[in-house]
C-alpha cells in the first residue's frame, strides 16, 4: 500500500515510516518541520518508496494531492509537548483541530481509511486506573491554557468519529501513553530524554512538581508496529484504543534509574510547576492505561522493559555525540 503519514519527519512519524518501508510498503510524508528535524528521516532520502514532502496539513490544496495518491492516511501531525502547549496555545489549538479537519475531508473526498493519532491527555485528571477508553475525562478550567491540547485532540476524536458515523470514513482513533525512544526531543517538555541528556551530562536532573506523579512509558518501536496492525484490522474502524505500557514508575524513580543506568553524577532537582510552567499550572498525578480492548483485537503487548527503552536512548544521544 501507499501511506501517507503526516508529521513523518517526526519523532513517531518517522520510526513508522521505518516500519512501513521495511515491510514493503511505499511511504510519503509530510513535515512542515516546526519541531522535527530532517536527520529523522536522512537514512530514506535514496529509497525509492519514500517521498518527503515539505509543508502543513493547514495548506488543503496540497493534502488534497497527497491524499488521493494513498491508500491509507497516519495522521500524527499535530502541536505536541507540555512546555510548546503552554508557551503557543493558539498554535496548538489551530493545528491540531484544522489540520484534522482538513485531513479527515480529504480521506472522505477521495474515501481513504484514516488513523487519527490522539493523547492520553484526554483523561485530564482522572486518577483512576488503569483508564478504560470510556472513563470520563475531567479537566480544568478552559482559562488555563495547559488544557488546550486536551481540548483540541478531544475535539479531533469527535471529528474522526462523526465522520465515520455520518459520512462513511473508515477511521481509527489511538491514544498514545508517553511514546519514548530514540529521535525524541527534550525542547518541549518530553520528560526522558530530557532527563537522559542532563543525566549524561552530569547536570542537575530537573523534576517539575513533587516527582510523586506516575507516568509509563512505551517504546515507539512497539508502538508503530501497533498503528500498523490497526489499520490492517477492518474491526478497528469506528473504534478508539489506547495504545501504552502498564508498568507505573513515579518520575522521582524515573530520574534515579536514568541516573544509576547512566552512571550519571546528577542530583534530583525539583522545581515547581509555576517556575516551570505557569501559574496555576495543573498535572496529572497518575496516567496508568488500560491495554486490554487492543490487546484483544491485534494481540498488542509491549516488548520494550522501561530499561532496555532508556539504554536504546542513551546509545542514540551517545553516537550522535561521537
Amino acid at each position: 500500500m501507499k501511506a501517507l503519514i503526516t508529521g513523518g519527519v517526526g519523532f513517531i512519524g518517522s520510526h513508522l515510516a521505518d516500519e512501513l518501508l521495511k515491510s514493503g510498503h511505499k511511504v510519503a510524508v509530510l513535515d512542515n518541520l516546526s519541531t522535527s528535524r530532517l536527520e529523522n528521516v536522512a537514512h530514506l532520502e535514496k529509497n525509492q518508496d519514500f517521498e518527503l514532502v515539505i509543508g502543513t496539513v493547514l495548506n488543503e490544496t496540497l493534502v488534497d494531492k497527497l491524499a488521493e495518491r494513498c491508500d491509507v492516511i497516519f495522521h500524527l501531525a499535530a502541536a505536541v509537548g507540555v512546555e510548546l502547549i503552554v508557551k503557543r496555545p493558539l498554535e496548538s489549538l489551530t493545528t491540531n483541530i484544522k489540520g484534522s479537519e482538513v485531513v479527515l475531508e480529504m480521506a472522505h473526498r477521495y474515501h481513504k481509511k484514516v488513523l487519527i493519532t490522539s493523547t492520553s491527555e484526554i483523561y485530564g485528571k482522572n486518577t483512576n486506573g488503569p483508564l478504560k477508553e470510556g472513563d470520563d475525562r475531567i479537566l480544568g478550567s478552559p482559562l488555563k491554557t495547559r488544557w488546550s491540547y486536551s481540548t483540541a485532540k478531544a475535539v479531533d476524536e469527535m471529528l474522526a468519529y462523526v465522520y465515520w458515523k455520518e459520512k462513511g470514513v473508515p477511521s481509527v482513533i489511538v491514544r498514545l501513553f508517553n511514546t519514548v525512544g530514540p529521535r525524541q526531543t527534550g525542547y518541549y517538555g518530553m520528560v526522558v530524554p530530557r532527563f537522559i541528556g542532563q543525566a549524561l551530562k552530569n547536570e542537575p536532573i530537573t523534576v517539575y512538581g513533587t516527582g510523586k506523579q506516575s507516568r509509563c512509558f512505551t517504546h515507539v518501536k512497539d508502538v508503530v508496529k501497533a498503528l500498523i496492525k490497526l489499520v490492517e484490522e477492518p474491526k478497528a474502524v469506528g473504534e478508539v484504543f489506547n495504545i501504552g505500557n502498564q508498568d507505573e514508575i513515579t518520575i522521582d524513580d524515573l530520574a534515579k534509574k536514568i541516573i544509576k543506568i547512566t552512571k550519571s553524577r546528577s542530583a534530583i532537582k525539583h522545581i515547581p510547576y509555576e517556575q516551570a510552567y505557569e501559574e496555576g499550572f495543573e498535572d496529572m498525578q497518575r496516567r496508568v492505561p488500560d491495554t486490554s480492548k487492543i490487546n484483544k483485537l491485534i494481540g498488542f503487548k509491549p516488548h520494550h522493559s522501561l530499561e532496555g527503552i532508556i539504554e536504546d536512548i542513551v546509545g542514540y544521544i551517545s553516537n550522535k555525540n561521537l
